[in-house]
């Protein structure tokens, strides 16, 4: 594996490299020198975005026209947005950029140069601790091909001007300087399961429990909302399972035989069952201790277990509902609550 200025691969990144290769490349570089399993890939750095980017800028400007823009401009953000994604689209990749991605993609693939993969964008501000950029840009799964690759690495920068990331940034304010977009390419799970672990209670912040959702095929379906998933609770010491809510699992994503994902309807004999087994629960909560231990934190975690029953982890954020909920108050507590009272009072003197 050859590393370049344009690409990093998992081994040799970390989420100190996020600058370069974004929150879900940092992530995936973490898990696998954690030594968890995770489908191998590398990341297209944020240069040859970046390269593009300034490129564009000499003919149109992009960055200041979408801080001028105004949160409540739908209109004016809709325009720019489509403009922007436009023509970096069809922009050119620089030679050494295309060159770079299409030997990374060889290495990666070995002799069988259609074998399918996801490409995934990973934006520098994605996952950090003070704003969640999730879901907010594009993802292709089951990729084939070189060609296909590079159209959906442009496809992926261009995803970074879309109308929900564009008004994410305004109404958070943030500067389009700080900004950028890498790459992930990855091999795809064929999975047989899939879905989220959040290594806390998503309902009620209890951070002794670990909550899987699970579904059969792709955890597309899961993530986007479209499948209703099983839903498991697990007590981090004791193992104990005391949540088990299997849903009627309608439908499932699956691989489309030309590339990219299709929808098709569960097999009767599976639609009321559970998508994972309890050894497979257990071994999932056991991975979720492991990574929270690793990144210091609560987490949200995309999992697949592929056909051969090996459990598999896509990508693992900070969970950000609760932790902001978390900070401490911002009034410290006192022994006489009198004591607070007086000081509000004494201050309007």
């Amino acid at each position: 594996m050859h590393p370049t200025a344009n690409i990093s691969w998992f081994a040799d990144i970390s989420l100190a490299h996020r600058a370069t290769v974004g929150g879900k490349g940092g992530s995936l570089g973490e898990l696998t020198r954690a030594k968890i399993a995770v489908p191998p890939g590398f990341v297209v750095t944020t240069q040859g975005f970046e390269r593009v980017v300034a490129e564009l800028e000499r003919e149109h400007r992009i960055r200041s026209r979408v801080e001028a823009l105004s949160l409540q401009d739908l209109k004016g953000i809709r325009l720019l947005s489509q403009e922007i994604r436009t023509r970096v689209q069809n922009a050119p990749l620089p030679p050494d950029v295309c060159s770079d991605i299409v030997t990374a993609h060889a290495e990666l693939c070995g002799p069988n140069l259609d074998s399918p993969l996801a490409v995934r964008s990973s934006a520098t501000a994605e996952d950090s601790e003070e704003a969640s950029f999730a879901g907010l840009q594009d993802t292709y799964l089951w990729v084939r091909g070189g060609e296909a690759v590079l159209e959906c690495v442009r496809s992926c920068w261009a995803s970074l001007y879309s109308v929900a990331s564009i008004s994410y940034r305004r109404k958070n304010r943030t500067s389009e300087n700080e900004v950028g977009i890498a790459v992930v390419v990855q091999k795809m799970a064929d999975a047989r399961s899939a879905g989220v672990m959040f290594t806390r209670s998503p309902l009620t912040g209890d951070r002794s429990v670990i909550t899987v959702e699970a579904a059969w095929g792709l955890g597309s379906a899961v993530v986007s909302g479209e499948v209703t998933p099983d839903r498991f609770v697990v007590g981090k010491i004791t193992g104990e399972i005391s949540v088990r809510e299997i849903s009627d699992k309608v439908k499932q994503h699956l691989p489309a035989a030309d590339g990219g994902v299709r929808e098709a309807r569960t097999p009767e004999a599976f639609r009321r069952v559970p998508s994972i087994s309890d050894g497979e629960l257990k071994a999932l909560a056991e991975l979720g201790r492991k990574v929270e231990g690793h990144f210091a934190r609560p987490q949200d975690i995309e999992w697949a277990i592929d056909r051969s029953g090996e459990i598999l982890l896509l990508q693992s954020r900070p969970e950000t509902v609760w932790s902001g909920k978390d900070q401490p108050p911002a009034a410290q507590p006192s022994e006489n609550p009198f004591v607070h009272v007086m000081n509000i009072f004494g201050g309007r003197r």
